[in-house]
């Protein structure tokens, strides 16, 4: 390789690419990146010139990033339509608007600054999973690329088309005061214009784009992000507060009353609220999800299934599309809608909609249908560090202890085991409805840890003690990024 080129390996990660700007790659690692994906469209679309939907989030540095990877595809024959700054959905969108081969979204999502990576995709609605990444990596790094002659041109004023989209299908009877943060990220840009074009009435918090993020990072799972959303939402007696992500494509909800409702649940609320009017569809939650699911009565009323499956809006989004579901909830706030309600990719700003469709619906306010569902104790999304080179290793262990429990009939807490999904890491649930999660993470060094019960706080706990003592002794996890 070029001494001029700078890619670490460890930036393909199981669904996109992720890396440190100049540390981990340089502006020649970007440009071979373009043609490994060039030579990767071409040979699935088996096109000479296939067109590429490209567009970047608000970063300081993502437009000469943008730029080396344009150059990158360009040289292996792909004609870029470049739709400029945006979404990661409303480049998933024009990829069917404008009936195109592939995509290629700029951004690190909510990583902090410094932060680069890509979104791609081949298949309409579909982004790469591990198989498309590890044959990118493949080509990139072995420098396997093809030749030949593309060319560029801007698509001017695509926001508007994308906007308009989502406005005409979902008109709202209901006067919904909404908070709308955006953390000072990209959604700043689309978010206030779409809710307040389906007929709310917006309160806008931090939507002025700012790349330092003098706050905090746009990440709705973010505590930070959320509190000063529930403080916002009280200060003005609004119906609900939305919290959008850095590239658009998560959001975070506080009800009336300020209080966060973990994105598992909003799924659940959502997808009760459509079963009524969509009986007999799937739908697919991934395994951080909430026990609910699996037992609601609304949902196996209207004849519903719920699959859990691996963590990843790559992951999520594929089952979606195979299991033809109507929908797909994931823990951290990726949504994603399928035919009729949407294209089946993960769109925060049609998540947010969805749940003002909910409150359309309902003469209720948020807090009271939230407290309909049965109360269960839930841990936030925790994540302890552990090397991207170990932690699979790490989980594989620990899913050996668990099975052992299980089949030994260990109490845990005065409990057995009783069932134990191994499909991401491993989920293993008690007799009473309690479960924890062990799974790494698939886009950074570290584990991730969830845990829930229907019966007490202190089962919660209990629990995550059990987890924290087992992943301790294995000696290879560092500090968490936030504990209970």
């Amino acid at each position: 390789m070029n001494q001029n080129i700078k890619i670490d390996p460890y930036g393909f990660r199981e669904y996109d690419a992720r890396w440190l700007y100049k540390k981990d790659i340089n502006l020649g690692g970007i440009e071979n990146l373009g043609r490994g994906l060039g030579t990767q469209v071409k040979i699935h679309t088996k096109k000479e010139n296939p067109r590429i939907i490209v567009g970047h989030d608000y970063r300081s540095y993502s437009e000469e990033i943008k730029a080396a990877l344009n150059k990158g595809l360009i040289s292996t024959g792909c004609n870029i339509e470049d739709v400029g700054l945006s979404l990661s959905p409303m480049v998933y969108f024009a990829q069917f608007n404008l009936d195109a081969d592939a995509v290629a979204m700029v951004t690190a999502s909510h990583n902090e600054n410094g932060w680069t990576g890509v979104k791609m995709g081949i298949k309409k609605g579909l982004t790469h999973g591990p198989e498309e990444m590890k044959e990118l990596k493949e080509i990139t790094l072995n420098e396997k690329f093809t030749k030949g002659e593309g060319n560029e041109k801007q698509i001017i004023d695509f926001d508007k088309i994308y906007k308009n989209d989502l406005i005409s299908k979902n008109k709202i009877k209901k006067k919904i005061k909404a908070v709308v943060a955006c953390g000072n990220g990209t959604a700043g840009v689309f978010a206030p214009d779409i809710l307040k074009g389906i007929g709310c009435e917006v309160i806008e918090l931090d939507c002025n784009l700012d790349w330092n993020f003098p706050k905090y990072n746009p990440n709705p799972e973010d505590l930070e992000m959320l509190h000063e959303i529930a403080k916002v939402v009280k200060e003005n007696n609004a119906d609900i507060g939305f919290g959008f992500d850095g590239d658009g494509d998560r959001v975070g909800v506080i009800d009336d009353k300020g209080n966060e409702i973990f994105s598992d649940k909003i799924g659940l609320l959502i997808a009760r609220n459509l079963s009524s009017k969509h009986k007999n569809s799937k739908f697919v939650v991934d395994v951080k999800s909430t026990g609910l699911f699996s037992k609601d009565k609304k949902l196996i009323e209207n004849n519903c299934e719920t699959i859990y499956w691996k963590t990843g809006h790559s992951h999520i989004k594929r089952k979606v599309n195979t299991e033809k579901a109507l929908a797909g909830f994931e823990k951290s706030g990726h949504f994603f809608f399928n035919k009729p309600l949407g294209f089946g990719y993960d769109d925060g700003i049609n998540s947010a909609i969805q749940v003002c469709h909910l409150l359309d619906n309902q003469n209720k306010m948020m807090s009271e249908i939230i407290s309909e569902l049965p109360n269960t104790f839930q841990t936030p999304t925790m994540a302890p560090f552990c090397k991207d080179e170990e932690k699979y290793i790490v989980v594989e262990e620990v899913v050996k202890q668990i099975k052992n429990l299980k089949e030994n009939k260990t109490e845990i807490a005065g409990q057995v085991i009783n069932d134990i999904l191994t499909v991401n890491g491993v989920r293993f649930s008690f007799e009473d409805g309690s479960w924890g999660l062990i799974r790494a993470s698939s886009n950074k060094p570290s584990l991730v840890i969830v845990t829930e019960s229907p019966i007490s706080d202190e089962r919660k706990k209990i629990i995550f003690d059990f987890i924290d003592d087992l992943l301790q002794k294995t000696g290879k996890v560092g500090e968490y990024d936030q504990k209970i």
